[in-house]
């Protein structure tokens, strides 16, 4: 395993050509100025003005072209410092960017209250008067029994930086101070650290080093446990106050406002997999400690692939063929977007010390897209590449048909299209040959990885992010000891007695961003709910589909999720299509079973 280097270090050609926002930091700060004076002129000419359709109606056209910019200006700030938390004066750049953005929001707070009261027939005639902003006014109008005055919405804006700053605090912990000794195993040295131990050494087949690089990597997160747990207690309290102070009934309906689904489908979302769904794992989770001749499965085996000596390793030029290929179905015009993404640099994929963990794609409105990944060569990066670029060719149809203030799209659906690619790659490869062994290898991967991570992982964050929100709701906090004992408490239920907890498993809520982000974990298994659905329709249909499919992308913020999924041929208002998935993903547990009882 080759130690990290320094993001100075890295060949150019596997960054990301950021240069295509802003080729300099002065076009970038000019940037901020306009925006900056944009939003002083909007607020000269229309505050407390907003009363005739026509004076809201071309307020609305000004203002789209000063959110445009702080699309690109925002965006620009995230991906700089993603790259390397270690690098001050990104850092320093990024709050100067973030202040500005404070007072960007804090002068236009006024355009949003005063539109919410005007009479219904007026914000009619504003919306037939400027078409691109007809979405927008009717999801204020939703909004407004939450809206405060003006100058309290005002001082929430300004106040941006300040709420961010948990999410700030856990980030600088885990990707520049938190540095990881190396580990030894029978008198041989190996390196650590975040991208080492999550992408390489979770799937590493050598038991001894599997387990001594969890134990190191888990006694290193315990140093900086408490720090991690008060940046979160803050967080989530500062949620809670924010649904009081908006008159929600509860935390949790403020957060899915945003998303425009219920409790019924966040709650539905967690307890059907919880309940359905770990016994299937559970018996995958055996089946590892049979293949593999573990002498018991521990929480730091799960992550093991079925056949790990026939997993190829990949290249990144070798995953564009892989890409192109499998996501053929799509189209001739995915296809050229998929070959410009490799072409432009699209990609951040180079490893190094302070860079983000995990992946990512940002699609800054007017602009193409940008996904940060850590490459290390396995068939599993292809398949998180292809994750990434799902969101880019979601982004490009969306960006493309709608307005800036329709281009966001709910939290719900968003990861539909991402684990669509990821599904379509698999049928892709099923298709390439009718070797058991390698069928049984593409089955395993789809477990290990795609669902894995969404129905496993992240769903399992979901439900310990619910039993903190159950406490913060009912006014109490959360301190260290309780988050550990929370995330021991919704692993043990999950998995029983088919995997040991090994010491440090409790830890795991230290790992991830998620909980910065609302009621977001949940979501990537009700995005992968739709897209199996919608994958099913596609192997059946074929055309037919992909262009409801593409239909369904273009929308953006124009529709909410049930009517994302019913346009796509998805009725997410019963549990149907969450329980046919369960069951897709439990008939490929029972074939790799076979498979591998064949095998031998």
């Amino acid at each position: 395993m080759e130690k990290l280097c320094k993001r100075s270090k890295v060949p150019v050609e596997e960054t990301w050509k950021i240069e295509d926002l802003y080729e300099t930091e002065e076009a970038l700060m000019a940037d901020v100025k306009k925006m900056v004076d944009g939003a002083e002129e909007i607020a000269k000419n229309y505050q407390g003005k907003l009363k005739a359709a026509p004076v809201i109606a071309q307020c609305l056209r000004e203002y789209q072209e000063v959110v445009k910019i702080a699309e690109l200006v925002g965006n620009y700030s995230e991906l700089a410092t993603s790259v390397d938390f270690q690098d001050q004066h990104n850092q320093e750049l990024a709050g100067k960017i973030g202040m500005a953005l404070d007072a960007f929001g804090s002068k236009l707070a006024f355009i949003e209250v005063e539109i919410a009261r005007q009479p219904k027939e007026v914000l009619e005639e504003a919306a037939a008067l400027e078409k691109s902003s007809a979405h927008f006014l009717k999801r204020i109008i939703d909004f407004l029994p939450h809206m405060l005055s003006v100058e309290t919405e005002k001082a929430l804006a300004a106040c941006g930086q300040v709420f961010q700053t948990p999410y700030e605090i856990y980030g600088i912990v885990k990707l520049a101070d938190m540095t990881f000794p190396n580990f030894t195993v029978d008198g041989k040295e190996y390196p650590l650290g975040y991208s080492l131990f999550e992408d390489l050494y979770e799937y590493e087949p050598d038991t001894k080093v599997r387990r001594a690089a969890f134990e190191a990597f888990s006694k290193k997160l315990r140093d900086y446990l408490y720090v991690t747990a008060t940046a979160y207690n803050a967080h989530v309290r500062a949620d809670k106050t924010m649904a009081n102070l908006r008159n929600y009934s509860n935390v949790y309906d403020y957060l899915l406002h945003g998303q425009r689904v219920t409790q019924d489908l966040y709650h539905r979302q967690i307890d059907l997999i919880m309940e359905k769904l770990a016994p299937r794992m559970r018996k995958y989770a055996k089946l590892l400690q049979k293949v593999h001749h573990l002498d018991k499965m521990t929480y730091a085996d799960l992550k093991l692939p079925v056949d790990p000596g026939y997993a190829p390793d990949v290249t990144y030029k070798e995953a564009e063929d892989y890409i192109v290929k499998g996501l053929s179905v799509m189209g001739e015009e995915y296809g050229k977007m998929l070959k410009e993404a490799f072409a432009g640099r699209w990609v951040d994929y180079a490893r190094n010390i302070g860079k983000s963990t995990g992946g990512f794609c940002c699609s800054p409105y007017g602009n193409h897209s940008y996904i940060l990944l850590n490459w290390n060569g396995k068939m599993s990066d292809v398949f998180t590449l292809a994750h990434e670029l799902g969101h880019a060719g979601h982004f490009r149809l969306c960006n493309a048909a709608q307005s800036v203030l329709d281009a966001n799209v709910s939290t719900y659906f968003v990861e539909a299209p991402s684990t669509m690619n990821e599904i379509l790659m698999s049928h892709y490869l099923l298709k390439t040959s009718d070797d058991k062994r390698f069928r049984r290898w593409v089955l395993s991967n789809m477990i290990g990885n795609t669902y894995y991570h969404n129905f496993v992982t992240h769903l399992l964050e979901a439900a310990y992010q619910r039993e903190v929100y159950k406490i913060i709701d009912a006014g109490g906090s959360v301190q260290a000891d309780t988050l550990n004992e929370i995330m021991g408490g919704v692993l043990k239920n999950f998995w029983g007695d088919a995997v040991e907890l090994t010491e440090g498993a409790e830890l795991t809520w230290m790992r991830q961003p998620h909980y910065y982000m609302g009621l977001y974990s949940y979501t990537y298994s009700a995005g992968l709910t739709i897209a199996t659905q919608v994958a099913e329709r596609i192997e059946k249909e074929g055309a037919s589909a992909v262009e409801d499919w593409k239909k369904v992308l273009a929308a953006g913020g124009t529709l909410t999720p049930v009517e994302f999924a019913a346009q796509a041929g998805v009725d997410i208002t019963t549990d149907a299509p969450l329980l046919r998935t369960i069951e897709t993903i439990g008939g490929m547990i029972d074939e790799i079973c076979r498979l591998s009882d064949e095998l031998e």
